[in-house]
């Protein structure tokens, strides 16, 4: 009977080409996608969402209108994707962030201002996403269930910043803390997008003169007298939060 040759991690050479034509067909079809969505985008702050067609996006890819459907079922599939690309890289670019040792207010400024930096090439037609995600049961919207992910990775931001921080406040603010935030930051967003003051500085000052403001508010919630206040802003929050069951 013939031997097969195994190398020195077990496995034989055929399974070894097999894995490394695995790989590159991932790195391949990862390219593709990230190809795809690059058109898209482009297209849409040229010639508008409703407009660019997925057979525009196909052609300025480079790829088939089926491989398109292949990866990305419809346009609002590709806004999805475009959401959670800019959280993977707002999380990036946090992250030391999270792992310096500043105070509450200084970690969160920073993160509201690398989110703005984030988000600053696209200023000239994000609007328009905005537009989208703001019709009643669009998946594109920040609170559907097709943007689970995306605000996932939003709000671990701010879940981890608020378990770091040593600022002493209301242990049920503390809970609830990462989704004010994120609920901020989504604020913060909608003002950005109208923001036509030059790099958006108007919008950095907000981040400048709010962040202040709200650490002395989170650390005043833990005194009796403010204890009435939070829990109403809190059931509130119950009340306005459309994924009370997560």
């Amino acid at each position: 009977m013939g031997s097969v040759t195994h190398t020195d991690n077990g496995s034989s050479p055929a399974a070894e080409q097999a894995a490394r034509g695995r790989a590159a067909d991932t790195s391949r079809g990862e390219q593709t996608r990230q190809a795809i969505v690059a058109s898209a985008i482009r297209l849409f702050g040229e010639a508008g969402y409703e407009k660019t067609t997925m057979r525009a996006i196909a052609a300025d890819a480079g790829v088939s209108v089926g491989n398109a459907y292949y990866y990305f079922p419809a346009k609002e599939a590709l806004v999805s994707e475009f959401y959670l690309e800019l959280q993977r890289e707002h999380l990036a670019r946090v992250e030391p962030i999270l792992r310096s040792g500043t105070s509450f207010g200084d970690r969160l400024a920073a993160i509201l201002r690398e989110g703005i930096e984030v988000w600053a090439p696209h200023h000239a037609f994000a609007g328009r996403f905005i537009g989208i995600a703001a019709v009643p049961g669009s998946p594109v919207s920040p609170f559907s269930a097709e943007s689970g992910e995306a605000r996932e990775l939003a709000t671990s931001i701010f879940h981890r910043l608020v378990d770091s921080t040593e600022t002493k406040m209301d242990p049920q603010l503390r809970a609830r803390l990462p989704q004010l935030l994120w609920l901020a930051q989504l604020g913060l967003v909608v003002y950005w997008v109208h923001d036509t003051t030059p790099g958006q500085r108007r919008t950095r000052a907000v981040v400048d003169l709010a962040v202040p403001y709200l650490e002395y508010l989170v650390g005043a919630s833990r005194m009796k007298i403010f204890k009435p206040l939070t829990t109403r802003g809190l059931t509130l929050l119950d009340a306005l939060w459309p994924h009370a069951a997560e």
